[in-house]
């Protein structure tokens, strides 16, 4: 019994504690995303709308602290460049194939991340192809390999206009 007490009572500071945090956005205890939008009071029954419509609408509140949109602040939980590094840690053995074809799902996704617009992606796929054997080496680890790429999308004038990383 005492146990289930001081567990509730845990529940109840850290929701408290997260409640004060999140106010101090601009957004309220419902959080970011297409609720706090639309329900952009901080009154109980706007955040109860709010919090339903980012339960209802799954995603958005994730793709919200991804992007830094729907209200989210940029300096989200999961930056940019760590979706990157994330990216080409898991898809590394399938972006060496697709970097030696110049083309592909894998690489296609890389350069979305990149900020490349759809003529970008091409123009990456055919640097990708055209510099294989620099950017891929036997010491070649998925963190050189993003950071070789971008280097090389800065120095290229065609991609540094097509890709904004």
């Amino acid at each position: 019994m005492k146990k289930e007490l001081l567990s509730i009572g845990l529940v109840g500071l850290l929701c408290l504690s997260s409640g004060i945090s999140v106010t101090a956005a601009d957004y309220g205890v419902a959080g970011c995303g297409l609720g706090s939008l639309i329900f952009k009071e901080n009154k109980g029954g706007q955040q109860l709308l709010a919090a339903t419509t980012n339960g209802l609408l799954s995603g958005n509140q994730t793709f919200g602290i991804t992007t830094g949109t729907l209200g989210c602040a940029t300096d989200g939980l999961v930056h940019k460049e760590k979706v990157q590094e994330v990216f080409v840690s898991l898809n590394f053995n399938s972006l060496e194939a697709e970097m030696a074809q110049g083309k592909g799902e894998k690489l296609e996704a890389l350069s979305g991340l990149l900020g490349c617009s759809t003529n970008g992606t091409a123009q990456l796929g055919e640097y990708t192809k055209s510099n294989f054997d620099v950017l891929y080496t036997q010491e070649t680890t998925p963190s050189s390999l993003l950071s070789a790429v971008k280097d090389g999308i800065r120095k290229d004038a065609a991609l540094s206009k097509s890709c904004k990383i």
